[in-house]
């Protein structure tokens, strides 16, 4: 006798118990988030932004600022570091060493020779782009976990420099007495107007980082990343581009350096040693490579976290471990790194052409 079909088993919820089901109506509702986010982006971006803009003024309070001030300053140093790690594949620990540079270049122009902010700013990201040429020379050529050794050794000798130089850095002692930001002879004292600064500087950033994974030079890094030997193959002039992209991303590092200076009126050795380069680093990871929202949410998570957080203090670089550790194995492009916005767009695009067709 033919067996009769057993109709399937629902839940009490009215949804079908097949997991395969279930998992392709997730994979179909983030598809639309994606697709919805690929197309509208520029709207989303001015959204963020807006919002941005008004948080001072809706969050009112001085600690409600100073957080948002550190969480766009990181997003800075994670965005202009992901340059190199996301989108050109080498993994540094030597940034945190160039946003000491920068800071300190800041500093002693502005303590000892009177400087004001625009020519301290521009020259701590000349000078410490300079330092990224001088470490990328010889360094760029080395490949793999020996190039992240290599500026980790470079971000030990730098905190050393400043710490021991006693005549130029002052040592532990630090340099005090910074003064503060200022621009046409309008200084910058409340922690709005700070705030401000810092988000102008995150956006220009975040521009200069656009416009270069945007052009052929993006194209060239994106494909140096990939395969060298076929980057090479095909005409690119693979150390020139590495020496180049290293060069802007320290700039942007030192830019940082320089308003971290400027910020606090005070810094020493230890406000750029080790524990800050792996702290930058987990943004970029935990946010996604390759990816300037992902940047902007690891810092965002892994700032106000911890001031959520503060009876785990001692334990915060167990934690920042830990999620490196994670995300490598269940998600080694980090959050937002595993998806290309623009790819999903022109997906979007030749799939309604190609229905339209049919």
């Amino acid at each position: 006798m033919a067996k009769t079909q057993q109709p399937k088993k629902e839940n009490l919820s009215g949804e079908s118990s097949n997991p395969g089901a279930r998992n392709n109506s997730r994979k179909n509702f983030f598809s639309s988030i994606l697709s919805f986010w690929a197309k509208y982006q520029i709207a989303i971006a001015l959204f963020f932004l807006v919002f941005a803009i008004l948080f001072p003024i809706i969050f009112d309070k001085q600690y409600f600022i100073a957080v948002g001030i550190t969480v766009l300053m990181y997003a800075s140093l994670s965005v202009s570091l992901n340059l190199i790690t996301g989108y050109m594949g080498i993994t540094s620990l030597g940034h945190a060493a160039f946003m000491g540079i920068g800071a300190y270049t800041a500093a002693l122009l502005s303590t000892k020779l009177g400087a004001n902010f625009l020519i301290t700013f521009s020259s701590a990201a000349v000078v410490a782009g300079m330092f990224g040429v001088i470490l990328g020379l010889p360094s760029l050529r080395i490949k793999g976990r020996y190039l992240a050794i290599v500026t980790l050794g470079f971000s030990e000798i730098a905190r050393l420099l400043e710490l021991n130089w006693m005549s130029l850095t002052r040592g532990p002692q630090g340099i005090a007495a910074i003064p503060k930001m200022g621009l046409f002879g309008v200084v910058f004292k409340t922690p709005i107007a700070k705030y401000y600064v810092i988000l102008a500087l995150l956006v220009v950033v975040i521009l200069i980082v656009s416009a270069i994974i945007n052009s052929r030079i993006g194209r060239a890094i994106r494909a140096i990343r990939d395969d060298e030997t076929a980057a090479a193959a095909m005409g690119i002039d693979v150390f020139k581009k590495k020496i180049l992209i290293f060069a802007i991303s320290s700039a942007l590092a030192g830019a940082s350096g320089a308003y971290f200076a400027h910020y606090m009126s005070f810094i020493d050795p230890n406000a750029f040693n080790i524990t800050q380069a792996f702290l930058i680093l987990s943004m970029t990871i935990f946010g996604g490579l390759a990816s300037i929202p992902g940047s902007i949410f690891g810092a965002l998570v892994l700032i106000v976290l911890p001031e959520a957080l503060r009876f785990l203090i001692d334990y915060r670089q167990v934690i920042y471990g830990l999620i490196i550790i994670i995300m490598m194995v269940y998600q080694p492009s980090g959050l937002f790194g595993s998806f290309n916005l623009k790819h999903i767009q022109q997906q979007d695009q030749f799939n309604k052409t190609h229905t339209r067709e049919r």
